[in-house]
């Protein structure tokens, strides 16, 4: 999430006014996950916690198979409303995401015991949940996070109250609604779910300071993540990035250019694990542009075209919310490029750039990538470790050389790297490893799962059960 633009302290107060106003009736309160006050929220889910982990872990897992087969049988619906509400990313790529939430997310399985016995007797480590658990939503995947963290936190053993995006009201209002009602009628207690009808800066602020929420949550831009953090409670913190991807001599370059343009675009660019920036080895940059052409998704811009976009794009040297999360098209037709009118199929724009290009440094989750050219892989790998900003989030290469691929992960510290492939590998797309769209660089965690929001008991027996 862009830190000034989607950050969640920034949101406008006409859209929340609209929110309250609208005569809408799957936005009020009906007391099945949906409540009139933040108090209530948190004291449904404070009920429902102990009579959660009273039951078997069979049970639970019970509840979340249903949360998972709901997720699949409403994801298409699911998808165009997030479209049609937030005005953000692509129904295909929504579906996917459902998909990839849906069915990756770790379950109780995630909950693995350890073990330790010797001549003292026998350690048992268990993960135990940390109680109710204060969740702040982004409005660029809003679907696909509440899919993930409900399933995780519930089966941590944690009840959640969630404070959404005011403009992802209606679908994050309808998702947990459901969820709400399959978890009931596979024997869960009520309010282990739950969220505030009207979402405001007040109830955020009502979860952070509330006594009966154990852990924060928040995933988003920088200030809300800031906010969570300066809280006094313990918080996971799940920040913005501006992923670099950087191509030297020895990848293959047809490869690097198709999987770089499908990364980019996935959702128009809202993933914040995208690749935001591309950084190429002078001698391939040409072919890399030409290939990248050659996928039929992509424009290479002139350098007056790209001009042009950046300065309806970009104002003031941040983004232009209007333009955030759209389809390419839209970003043609609002910088006027008549030779690229009337082509709907591009999902990006791609130019080259001079490394102090602005949207080089920007967050800009839009489908628009610059190019930066380099001398050497050495110098690539500085520039990468510097637009990436210290966020710790990810980053990618395309390379073939293991010695180069070891010195930008070892340089860049970000919690996904990923190495000849897509960004969204990272996230267990297309790529091997558990899915999640809380990722916690900012306060450690990295790629969470259930274990992410449970604390660790030790129980120790002495001088019994050591049977070698």
């Amino acid at each position: 999430m862009s830190v000034k633009e989607f950050a969640l302290e920034d949101m406008v107060a006409s859209v929340i006014m609209e929110m309250m106003n609208k005569d809408d009736d799957s936005c009020q309160p009906t007391g099945d996950g949906i409540y009139e006050t933040i108090d209530e929220a948190v004291a449904k889910a404070k009920a429902a916690q102990p009579r959660l982990i009273s039951l078997s872990l069979e049970k639970r897992e019970a509840i979340l198979t249903a949360i998972r087969k709901i997720s699949l049988e409403k994801n298409e619906e699911w998808a165009k409303a997030t479209v049609a509400e937030t005005g953000l990313g692509r129904v295909e790529d929504k579906i996917a995401e459902n998909i990839l939430a849906a069915t990756k997310t770790p379950g109780t399985e995630d909950l693995d015991a350890k073990a330790l016995s010797g001549d003292a007797g026998l350690t048992l480590i268990e993960y135990a949940p940390f109680g109710v658990i204060g969740s702040l939503t982004p409005v660029t995947n809003a679907t696909g996070t509440l899919i993930n963290n409900t399933i995780s936190m519930l089966a941590g053993g944690n009840t959640v109250v969630y404070n959404v995006h005011p403009s992802a009201l209606k679908i994050s209002t309808e998702v947990i609604r459901t969820f709400h009602k399959v978890i009931v009628e596979n024997g869960g207690p009520e309010g282990c779910v739950g969220m505030v009808a009207t979402p405001t800066m007040e109830t955020a602020g009502e979860i952070m300071a509330h006594p009966d929420i154990n852990v924060l949550v928040a995933t988003g831009g920088a200030g809300v993540v800031k906010a969570v953090l300066s809280s006094g409670k313990k918080a996971i913190g799940a920040g913005a990035g501006n992923p670099p991807v950087l191509v030297d001599e020895t990848a293959c370059i047809r490869k690097a250019a198709e999987e770089i343009i499908a990364g980019h675009s996935i959702n128009n660019n809202i993933f914040c694990i995208s690749e935001k920036e591309v950084i190429a080895v002078d001698e391939v940059a040409d072919n890399l542009l030409k290939f990248m052409e050659e996928t039929g998704k992509a424009a290479i811009l002139t350098p007056e075209e790209a001009q042009k976009v950046t300065e309806t794009v970009i104002h003031d040297n941040h983004v232009v919310k209007d333009y955030v999360g759209k389809n390419a098209s839209v970003i043609i037709e609002g910088a006027g490029l008549t030779r690229l009118a009337g082509k709907k199929d591009l999902r990006c724009l791609v130019f080259e750039a001079d490394c102090k290009h602005p949207m080089v440094w920007i967050e800009q989750m839009m489908p628009v990538l610059p190019m930066v050219r380099v001398k050497d892989v050495w110098e690539g790998i500085d520039l990468a470790v510097k637009v990436e900003q210290g966020n710790r989030h990810t980053a990618m290469m395309h390379s073939t050389n293991v010695e180069h691929l070891t010195a930008l992960a070892r340089a860049i510290q970000t919690t996904i790297f990923v190495k000849n492939g897509p960004s969204y590998s990272g996230i267990g797309l297309n790529g091997e490893g558990h899915a999640t769209f809380t990722i916690a660089g900012p306060t450690g965690e990295g790629i969470t799962s259930a274990k992410s929001f449970c604390r660790q008991r030790r129980c120790v027996l002495i001088d019994s059960f050591r049977i070698v």
